[in-house]
């Protein structure tokens, strides 16, 4: 057991990179469910090659971990959406504790976002909506249709271990593992 793994319920840390430690603090949220670090290393461990200088969104934000992480190990920028206005405030105050000037938050509903002319290209999307949502085939319609994925992006979907769901014909599974009751995926689009 490492000391991360000590972290009191509602908090959690950044595992790798220039902010590696950096500890987030996680409210008590209907749906807010932050991606298990074991998950998370695996993800970064597979995004490791592709990550560098890499556009993301991290579009349905949550605590932020997954978009943070990614400037940690050397993402170029980010966009955060995340619906609940205290919560996407907390992303913003650990954005600029962490001097993360390369970043945005956006406050309000992805699907609603998302049904919008996108506001950029993004090579690296995290898809983590609220699992009782069931929302995963919209949200990732509305990417894939709306403009907001770069040629060859790469997409991480996390829904429960049982949960089934339909990805865009041009998502290729790149890479999959179960965690507890936790599904991760990766896809690429357009890859052979």
């Amino acid at each position: 057991m490492t000391k991360f793994d000590r972290d009191p319920p509602g908090r959690i840390h950044i595992i790798g990179g220039s902010l590696r430690g950096s500890r987030l603090a996680v409210p008590v949220l209907a749906g807010l469910r932050p991606t298990p670090q074991r998950l998370r290393q695996t993800l970064f461990d597979w995004l490791a090659p592709v990550i560098e200088g890499a556009n993301v969104l991290d579009a349905f934000a949550g605590s932020g971990a997954l978009g943070i992480e990614a400037l940690s190990r050397g993402a170029r920028g980010a966009t955060f959406i995340e619906r609940d206005g205290a919560q996407a405030r907390a992303i913003e105050a650990d954005l600029a504790r962490l001097h993360q000037a390369h970043a945005s938050v956006c406050c309000g509903d992805a699907l609603r976002i998302l049904a919008e002319p996108a506001t950029g290209k993004f090579d690296i999307v995290f898809l983590d909506p609220p699992f009782d949502a069931g929302i995963w085939s919209q949200a990732a319609t509305l990417l894939d249709a709306g403009g907001w994925l770069a040629p060859r992006a790469w997409i991480y979907a996390e829904a429960g271990k049982d949960d089934a769901w339909e990805a865009p014909g041009r998502w290729q599974l790149h890479r999959q593992r179960v965690a507890g009751a936790v599904r991760g995926t990766l896809y690429r689009v357009g890859a052979a």
